[in-house]
């Protein structure tokens, strides 16, 4: 992956002089993706595709994913950027408080300018998702390993999830990685209950990669990807680990360690 040289090369299609509203989608071609947009300025939109690229190389190594060898041209992720936050859940039809989405199967990413901490957030959020389900090859997870791996591209999320989780636990409103794995966020309304699964999904996942090893995450990862069901791979890789229940207390007491 750090062979990899990050050529942008940027090649801006219809793209109309005026501010005149538009209806139709207009885009900007990269090396590793295709943005489309409408009334969204130029500017951002150039932005977004350099820090795609910059994410496209980041998000792998971060994983500790050395052997990536990623996307070609005529292979590349798209990313629909709306017009607004209407718009986008009109389209996407997703939960109010969604920012950002992205479609593993169709590798596409829709979201909008004004999405909170578009650069910090949904943007290295949802290209995680993409980057990370065609490492493992779309292998069956628990939906905390997921979005715990597409938080941790999130710096403030990386850093600030334990203290989220440490709170839970003080007012007893952790979640069990038990209950987790089998958690549902689709309908959630409780936004306390999303907010700490989030949480809990970043600071599992950080205890795995920072504190267990990231080679130790990736060889995980890599029996995923060869079609190992997800509690094989785990009990395979996390000899330590009797089941899950021993990864949740030994990762609890990483934390209450923390509290001291």
């Amino acid at each position: 992956m750090k062979k990899l040289l990050l050529v942008v090369l940027f090649c801006v299609v219809g793209v109309s002089p005026t501010f005149a509203k538009s209806d139709e989608w207009q885009k900007v071609d990269s090396r590793y993706f295709v943005i489309y947009y409408k009334n969204a300025p130029i500017d951002f939109v150039k932005n977004v595709s350099e820090t795609a690229g910059e994410l496209y190389e980041e998000i792998p190594r971060n994983l500790g994913f050395i052997r990536y060898y990623g996307w070609s041209y005529y292979n590349r992720a798209a990313i629909y950027i709306y017009d607004d936050q209407h718009e986008y859940q009109a389209h996407a039809k997703n939960m109010e408080w969604s920012g950002g989405s992205a479609n593993i199967s169709q590798k596409e990413i829709h979201t909008f300018p004004s999405a909170a901490g578009f650069f910090d957030s949904t943007l290295p959020h949802e290209l995680a998702h993409i980057i990370f389900r065609e490492f493992i090859c779309n292998n069956q997870i628990p939906l905390w390993l997921d979005e715990g791996v597409a938080m941790y591209q999130e710096k403030a999320k990386r850093w600030g999830a334990n203290k989220i989780v440490m709170q839970a636990l003080k007012s007893d409103i952790f979640i069990p990685l038990s209950e987790l794995t089998s958690k549902r966020l689709s309908g959630e309304k409780s936004e306390e209950i999303v907010n700490i699964f989030y949480a809990e999904a970043a600071s599992i996942v950080y205890y795995m990669i920072v504190e267990l090893g990231q080679a130790r995450f990736e060889n995980f990862c890599r029996k995923l990807s060869a079609g190992v069901v997800f509690q094989e791979a785990l009990d395979k890789n996390y000899g330590r680990f009797r089941n899950m229940q021993d990864l949740n207390d030994r990762w609890v007491e990483y934390l209450k360690s923390q509290m001291e």
